[in-house]
This record gives structure tokens, C-alpha cells and sequence, in this order.
């Protein structure tokens, strides 16, 4: 207590008490307790923990009878090795201070961590149970993986022996196209990085100029469980969980195990073994591909001997052609002998028939009819003038009558009247032609204006875009993702994207983009 009033003046004897502000005796024991203690190493379990609005962390660490405040401010949060949690038994470092405001000390805590393996343990299985709760470990929930990918993703190092594995294996089973996405696979950096790079590829648009994996893949190496415990981080077992793309996770070694193993689609042993799972190989492909064809020209050549067999089988049952055409053979042949003869036969009755026949005709029979004939013409034809000339004299006299009688002014009257009522009728029909054609104007041009403002392409200017796949209107992602080729059609054109644009540029000098190998 002596250090603590050495900072005021004595008394003088005799004197009272002396007097004090609440500022100045906050003061001095900030003063006393930051010089007492300085920087300590403070043991206990982590109570209520709370996240300003301001960024600043607030919580209790505390043993079976006292409880010690700790803060740590916005900007020392992002170097905490451990985010404490609730039940956490810790190691908080940092310096003693006091809050005048409150009459309060706490502990700026600069860092945090786990007080043994016993504590990180019990956390991982505290996380484990949320989101095993959650359905987030759930069997049905899990994806197939594609059997023959075009890209392969991979989330890992650049720089570590993983990814060398993984191109090396890949590139001996069968050649894919490879887009790595490099990230910090330990320490402080990880959680966030690797959860940024599967969100990442899954934000990659099908068809796109960097094109989307069809299977994702985060690996690696082996180590402690502090080294991988990036991977046991909340962040990322949820982004692993909400990846559509199939994961798989290949991080450490085949006794590692982390939570990212638990959501992810599939868990690999290695990285050489995620690879593995990701491919099948090529030449076992080829050879099955043989094996099936082999086995198809066997089972082609042993249906067509089982048939031709059954063929030669049948046929057996079947008279034989000589059997089957003998009887008509001879009827042709005794056809055959009789033949002449009865040509003969047949030329000899027609030649007695033809002479019966002629018999009653002679030229002079002929002659006699042929002038009979002429001489009725003879009479006809010179009866025929006479006749003629008085029918065109009697048609002549009806003529004159009817003429007489005709005359052209009532004619005249009536096509003077029908012309006017012609005329009349003309004008009339002109009118209401006008007027028909003027309403169907302006129905059409009503029409015209719906139609516009119901055109697609009025729609289109407004910001929107009409997309085809294969020549089809596309709805859903599902059939955008399905169609070999794209047709975007804007307000000012179409945008053609097609298997060919696939993989054709590269992310260089993009922050958290995948290189293309």
C-alpha cells in the first residue's frame, strides 16, 4: 500500500485525512496493478463469450471460485491462433488492466490457446456433435462422384509435394484438365482460404471462359493436429458441405481425421489416393472396352452358328428340290410332245372356218352396194342447195320483222338509268370500302401496339435475356448445365458460348482464381 500512496503528499501531522478525486485513485491503481503484473500466462475454462457489433471480443475465463474479464480488441481477434468457445479450458496471454468506469479489472487477452490436447479434442468433438446434429454428416446428403470428369479442382498448396502427387497420378490414370486453387493448408490463414476457394469454384459458371470442375478435391500432407487444424474449423466443414460440386477430402494421412472428412462426399486416405478416386485409369478403360468387344463378335459369331445349325436342322425335315419339282418336270415334258400337234391342228380349224366365211363374198356384190350408194349421195346432195337457199330466205324475212319493230331509244333510257344507278352503287360501295379499310387500320394498329408490348424483345431492353441450349429455350440451371452450347440473346445481339470456349483463358494476376494446367 505504501507504493500506492507514495504518488501523494503526506499529511502534515496533526492534519486530517487527506482527500482524493475517484480519477486520481482510479489512476493509481491502474498504475500499481500494470506495474505488479505486467504480461501473464493465465489458466482457466472460457465462459460467456460475446462479439461486438464493434468487432472487439469480450469473455470470461474462469476456475471453481473466481472469474477474470477478458478483451481483445478488433484488431488483435484476427491473430488468435484458437477462437475461444464456451467450455474451452485455455491459456490466455496477455496484460492485466483496469476500466475506471466500472471499477472493473480484465485481461487484454493477445493470445489464446488450448491448455493440452485434452482441450482441442473436446472442442472438435463439441463441433463434431453440432453438426452431426445439424445433417450435415447425413449419408443421403452425400453426391456421387462423376465417373469420367473434364476438370479436376484442387484446393491445396502450390508449393508442397500434394500436388505434385495428385498431377503425377492423374497423369498416369487418365489426363484431365487440372485448376488449382493455392491456399494456406495450416495456421491462422487456412479456415478462411480454404472455405473462400470452395466457394470459389462453385461460383465458377458452367461453360464459362475458366470452366466450372466437375470434382473438387482438398488435400493434404500429414501432421499434427495442430497443423491440420485449419481443416476442423467451422467455415470450412459448412463450405465443404454447401459445395455443389462433389469434394473430396484427402487431408493428411490415412489416421487423420478432420472434419472436413465427415461432410465432404468422400473421404481419400492420401492425396495419391484422392487423385485415384477422381479418375478411372485409361488403359484399364481400353482394355474393358476390348473385353466388350471381344465378348460381343463371340456372342455375334456363336448366335449365327446356334442359327445356322437350327437352319441346316429344319431344312433336313424339308423334301428335297428334285422331290418337290419332278411331277411338274414331266407334265412340261408330255406338254412339250403334244404341242406341234395341236398347233397344227388349231392352224387347220381356223383355215376352214376362214373359208366358210368368204365363201358368201364376191367383188361384184361389192361394186353393186358401192354404186347404190352413190347415187343416194348424188340425190341428197343435189336436194341439199335448194333447201339451204330457202332456209336463208325465210330467216331474212324474220329478220326484217324483228327489225322493224326494234328501236333504240328505250334501249337508250334504260342503259342511261342503269348506268346512274351503277355510278350511284360505285360511290356508295366506295364509302363504306374507306371506312371498313380506316376501322381495320386502326384495329391492326391496336393490334401492333399489343403485340409490342407483349414482344419478348421489349422485355429483352428492359435488362433481360432469353438463353438457348441446343436450339431450346433453357429454364432451369439443370438443363443450362446439360446443353453443349449456349445462346444468350441480348437486346442488341446474340452471345454464343460453345464446348470450344471451354478452358480457353487463364486467371494470371486474379486474387483467389485458379491457374489452369
Amino acid at each position: 500500500m505504501s507504493d500506492l500512496l507514495d504518488d501523494f503528499d503526506a499529511p502534515e501531522p496533526g492534519a486530517n485525512t487527506p482527500e482524493y478525486t475517484v480519477s486520481e485513485i482510479s489512476g493509481a491503481v491502474k498504475k500499481t496493478l500494470e506495474g505488479a503484473f505486467g504480461r501473464v500466462r493465465v489458466r482457466g475454462e472460457v465462459g460467456r463469450v460475446f462479439k461486438a457489433r464493434s468487432g472487439h471480443l469480450y469473455f470470461d475465463v474462469k476456475d471453481d471460485r473466481n472469474v477474470l474479464a477478458c478483451t481483445t480488441w478488433k484488431g488483435q481477434v484476427n491473430d488468435l491462433a484458437v477462437v475461444p468457445e464456451e467450455g474451452m479450458e485455455v491459456i490466455v496471454s496477455g496484460r492485466l488492466s483496469t476500466f475506471g468506469a466500472q471499477s472493473k479489472y480484465n485481461l487484454n487477452a493477445e493470445q489464446v490457446e488450448p491448455a493440452g490436447m485434452g482441450a482441442l479434442m473436446a472442442m472438435l468433438e463439441k463441433r463434431k456433435k453440432q453438426l452431426e446434429g445439424e445433417g450435415l454428416f447425413a449419408a443421403e446428403r452425400k453426391r456421387p462422384l462423376p465417373y469420367l470428369p473434364e476438370v479436376v479442382g484442387v484446393v491445396t498448396s502450390p508449393s508442397g509435394a500434394v500436388i505434385r502427387d495428385i498431377l503425377h497420378r492423374l497423369r498416369d490414370r487418365f489426363p484431365r484438365k487440372v485448376l488449382i486453387w493455392p491456399v494456406a493448408v495450416q495456421g491462422r490463414d487456412c479456415a478462411a482460404q480454404v472455405a473462400r476457394a470452395i466457394e470459389g469454384f462453385n461460383a465458377l459458371s458452367p461453360g464459362g471462359s475458366l470452366p466450372r470442375p466437375d470434382v473438387l478435391i482438398v488435400a493434404r500432407g500429414g501432421g499434427s493436429i495442430e497443423d491440420l487444424w485449419g481443416f476442423n474449423e467451422e467455415i470450412v466443414a459448412r463450405a465443404a458441405a454447401a459445395s455443389q460440386i462433389p469434394l473430396i477430402s484427402a487431408v493428411g494421412h490415412e489416421t487423420d481425421t478432420t472434419l472436413i472428412d465427415y461432410v465432404s462426399d468422400m473421404r481419400a486416405p492420401t492425396p495419391t489416393a484422392a487423385a485415384e478416386m477422381a479418375v478411372p485409369v485409361r488403359l484399364d478403360l481400353i482394355a474393358h472396352v476390348d473385353g466388350q468387344g471381344a465378348r460381343l463378335s463371340g456372342a455375334l459369331a456363336r448366335g449365327m452358328a446356334r442359327r445356322g445349325e437350327r437352319l441346316r436342322d429344319l431344312a433336313r425335315a424339308l423334301p428335297r428340290p428334285e422331290t418337290l419339282l419332278s411331277n411338274a418336270r414331266q407334265r412340261l415334258d408330255h406338254a412339250s410332245d403334244r404341242l406341234p400337234a395341236a398347233l397344227w391342228a388349231g392352224v387347220q380349224k381356223r383355215r376352214l372356218k376362214l373359208a366358210q366365211r368368204s365363201a358368201p363374198l364376191r367383188p361384184q356384190a361389192f361394186r353393186a352396194r358401192l354404186k347404190a350408194e352413190d347415187s343416194h349421195l348424188a340425190r341428197v346432195d343435189s336436194r341439199r342447195k335448194p333447201a339451204l337457199e330457202k332456209l336463208l330466205r325465210n330467216a331474212g324475212r324474220d329478220l326484217e320483222k324483228l327489225s322493224a319493230r326494234l328501236s333504240p331509244t328505250p334501249l337508250d333510257r334504260e342503259v342511261k338509268r342503269r348506268r346512274d344507278r351503277h355510278a350511284a352503287l360505285g360511290q356508295r360501295f366506295t364509302t363504306a370500302a374507306n371506312a371498313q379499310v380506316r376501322g381495320w387500320k386502326q384495329k391492326i394498329a391496336g393490334l401492333d401496339r399489343v403485340l409490342k408490348s407483349l414482344n419478348y424483345e421489349e422485355t429483352l431492353k428492359r435488362g433481360f435475356a432469353v438463353v438457348r441450349g441446343d436450339g431450346d429455350v433453357v429454364t432451369t440451371k439443370q438443363a443450362a448445365e446439360q446443353a453443349r452450347s449456349l445462346d444468350i440473346q441480348f437486346a442488341d445481339g446474340h452471345l454464343k458460348l460453345g464446348p470450344s470456349r471451354k478452358g480457353s483463358r487463364s486467371t494470371k494476376g486474379k486474387p483467389d482464381q485458379g491457374s489452369l494446367f
